[in-house]
């Protein structure tokens, strides 16, 4: 069923609903995953300090809080179709921190920046550009943009008081219950996958050095206002990543929430950022990124063909088995989750759902377009 989309209202106005026959929807099967989105909270405690303080990702001292962190909220969530809401469930406007659903927009960053001529080339070495030290040594001299939002830029050193090494040998499978940090060899730069916080930290202060404007400010101009989003969002760093632009102090804001900062957002605005991702980059008829930089977004990694351009991709249902091969999706620890379905019209957003059952959730929605 291919509906005629439309573009939600700003934030404010209350979110367009249509009914699930009208959706093309089982509104028994909608029900249900609504349901079972809000019954199957992620194991995580309300306090997201005691979490992380707790040793779940790191061990002391590499777990260290660096940023501001604050408890979270109940779970919630939305789905979207055409960009109608067609089921919701819990406060869609409750504000948390999203870990990781960060680093999908620092790729979108990046795509404003190819469309500003801020980057030339995504394999260019970063260090053509960006001189600050960061990218002189032997190891990192060679590293490209395209490297660094593959998660394969292998790139070594410590950035605001974290090493590289924390990551190291990094297993998202065994992510709370096994060992990492492992002092392994570095490989050359763009030949080995690994998903490393501190170099997508990096990431984020190689774009700062290109804008010379706080990542914030340029989010908010080219990409949430324009999307009619809240004002309500945030996105922090750490008491360590200020840094010197030009004579200008400018926090450098983080792709995570390891170690506090990131992305504090509610539902609604996930929703929108994903169905900019489903258009393709354009919104009410206005170009916000290149759809060259969308569909790059969503090209598989020849290391890891389930992942994009800090985008996850669902690669033979690598990802989520019950979930189209076309999907892609931000996603941050916890269970926060933005799930694009282009062919079927669909954005799903949930938060806090139990990272074991988001595969049954994604079961579900299937079983309603069916």
């Amino acid at each position: 069923m291919n509906l005629p989309s439309i573009v939600p209202p700003p934030h404010g106005v209350p979110w367009p609903e249509l009914s699930a026959d009208l959706a093309g929807m089982n509104w028994m099967w909608l029900e249900e995953a609504a349901r079972f989105a809000s019954e199957n909270e992620t194991p995580w405690p309300r306090d997201l300090r005691l979490h992380l303080e707790s040793g779940f990702f790191e061990k002391p001292p590499h777990n260290e809080i660096l940023g501001p962190i604050r408890p979270r909220g109940e779970p919630n969530g939305l789905v979207t179709r055409a960009g109608h809401k067609v089921v919701s469930w819990g406060d869609t406007d409750q504000i948390d921190y999203t870990f990781s659903a960060a680093k999908s927009y620092l790729s979108m960053l990046a795509g404003i920046a190819v469309m500003d001529g801020l980057i030339a080339d995504l394999d260019e070495p970063v260090g053509a550009t960006v001189h600050d030290g960061g990218f002189d040594s032997a190891q990192n001299r060679g590293i490209t943009w395209r490297h660094l939002l593959q998660n394969t830029s292998e790139w070594e050193g410590e950035l605001f008081g974290k090493s590289d090494m924390i990551d190291r040998n990094r297993n998202l499978g065994l992510e709370g219950k096994g060992q990492k940090g492992d002092a392994r060899p570095l490989k050359a730069p763009g030949t080995h996958w690994e998903y490393n916080d501190v170099r997508v930290n990096r990431l984020s202060l190689a774009l700062l050095r290109r804008f010379k404007r706080p990542l914030p400010e340029v989010f908010a101009e080219r990409i949430m206002r324009p999307i009619g989003a809240s004002d309500d969002w945030r996105w922090q760093g750490y008491r360590t990543s200020i840094v010197d632009v030009d004579g200008l102090a400018i926090e450098s804001v983080s792709g995570g929430t390891h170690w506090g900062g990131g992305m504090l957002i509610h539902a609604e605005d996930q929703a929108r950022i994903g169905l900019l991702m489903l258009r393709r980059g354009e919104w009410n008829g206005k170009r916000i990124l290149p759809e060259s930089w969308v569909a790059e977004s969503v090209k598989p990694c020849a290391l890891n063909p389930n992942y994009g351009l800090l985008w996850w991709l669902n690669t033979g249902h690598g990802r989520y088995k019950s979930a189209p091969e076309g999907s892609f999706f931000a996603s941050g620890a916890g269970g926060n989750l933005t799930w694009v379905l282009p062919e079927q019209q669909i954005v799903a957003v949930m938060r806090w759902l139990d990272p074991s059952a988001a595969d049954t959730f994604t079961r579900l929605i299937m079983q309603a377009l069916a």
